[in-house]
């Protein structure tokens, strides 16, 4: 098995730059990291227990505060048991990892899971964190086969006329009037890094060409001329993109802020799988649209949308029944890009490397800080606050969500990487 730059090998070897960058940090500017480790794990033993009563994988917390979980095949199921390995690997702690190895094997059924396109979330982000930290050979040999198992399965969404994976079934659109035939989420991204690594395992193309294929059509329709995203694009069954729209965002012209960390992340991991000079660009391009966007709040902490209730931006949903006297914000948005932004730093050059990094820890330390981390005990147990998962459908609006915790923990694991 080639060394592999992502969840399978820890960042650990990067261009001297980023290290210069870093080692120019004064200590008590990255004493956050193992702070905020120690009180994560602490939180996570907390949210074991009641996630082992619920019987359930968590997921978010309901009304009464109280944890809110989902079987094996929701796309989230991934979530937690990658987050132990995360906390695992900074720990040594076995108890956690007894955790990570029960919850991970939880998920086997998923193996088969193709009503939808997120099987790599949710085995990726569990079974691949298992091959990196478990340290056992037949437990790595086990789990390296449901990875290429799960990559098969989820090929047979992938029509090779359209050059894409389906993300959804047929579904109806917000206007109520457009049904989306063959529908392609920017959230597609994230699943590509599980079949880039099923081929270098096997040894068999097939898997990454799927996934360049998929990436290459997406950068050509899910992007405007500035690098904001649309969240889905809908095509015919001859790969021609029909309809450029929304699902979770607040119009279809507005920049919906998780689906716009799901595109600098995925491209940014394309980038390192491929080397295509094209994908680093939109990487980039879509980073600094993120980043320098007059909408986004000085704490780096993203609005759920760049554009929520803005002027020339129509919305098909009516959000004045919602009652919010606020815009919320969404952690989980901020978690995911601060990750991909300090693999982006290794990529970049010059201003654009201090920028990426720079960036990233500043938005780890807010969501490190007492305005969204979680006392122990309280937000159901998950470490992040004030998350949204899906605005329009009004489902998830300012709560913890299990992948804010999840990209979260990933991004403090990547940072200290290049502490070290």
């Amino acid at each position: 098995m080639k060394i592999r730059f992502n969840k399978l090998k820890t960042i650990s070897i990067v261009v001297a730059a980023s290290a210069v960058l870093f080692i120019n940090m004064i200590p008590s500017q990255t004493n956050f990291i193992d702070k905020a480790f120690k009180s994560a794990e602490k939180q996570y033993e907390f949210l074991s227990k009641e996630a082992e009563v619920l019987k359930r994988f968590p997921r978010t917390i309901n009304k009464e505060g109280k944890l809110k979980g989902t079987d094996e095949w929701d796309w989230t199921g991934g979530f937690f048991p990658g987050s132990l390995w995360f906390l695992y690997h900074h720990s040594g702690n076995e108890r956690t990892k007894a955790e990570a190895i029960k919850w991970t094997e939880a998920l086997e059924k998923a193996k088969d899971l193709d009503q939808h396109h997120d099987i790599g979330f949710v085995m990726y982000c569990s079974y691949g964190n298992g091959i990196k930290y478990s340290n056992d050979p037949a437990k790595i040999k086990e789990y390296q086969d449901i990875i290429i198992h799960s990559s098969n399965t989820a090929l047979r969404r992938f029509d090779p006329k359209v050059g894409l994976i389906k993300s959804w079934n047929k579904k109806k659109a917000w206007d109520g009037k457009t049904v989306w035939e063959y529908p392609v989420i920017i959230d597609n991204m994230m699943n590509l890094e599980m079949l880039c690594y099923a081929s270098d395992l096997t040894g068999d193309p097939k898997y990454k060409k799927v996934a360049i294929s998929h990436a290459d059509k997406t950068m050509k329709n899910h992007f405007r001329k500035d690098y904001s995203t649309y969240h889905v694009v809908d095509y015919d069954m001859n790969g021609k993109a029909i309809h450029h729209q929304t699902n979770q965002g607040y119009a279809d012209a507005s920049t919906w802020s998780r689906g716009q960390a799901w595109a600098i992340y995925g491209f940014t991991m394309m980038y390192r799988e491929t080397k295509k000079a094209e994908y680093l660009k939109t990487a980039q391009q879509a980073a600094k649209f993120y980043i320098n966007h007059p909408n986004l709040p000085s704490d780096k902490i993203p609005y759920w949308d760049f554009n929520a209730h803005q002027d020339g931006y129509r919305s098909d949903v009516d959000f004045s029944k919602r009652q919010l006297d606020y815009i919320p914000r969404d952690a989980s948005a901020a978690a995911i890009v601060a990750s991909a932004l300090i693999e982006l730093s290794t990529f970049s050059k010059a201003k654009d490397k201090a920028l990426f990094l720079s960036f990233a820890k500043e938005t780890l330390e807010t969501l490190a800080s007492p305005a969204y981390f979680a006392d122990y005990g309280t937000n159901g147990g998950f470490l992040l606050k004030h998350s949204v998962g899906s605005q329009p459908h009004n489902s998830e609006v300012d709560v913890p969500l299990t992948y804010a915790d999840y990209y979260f923990l990933e991004g403090l694991t990547r940072l200290k990487a290049l502490k070290n």
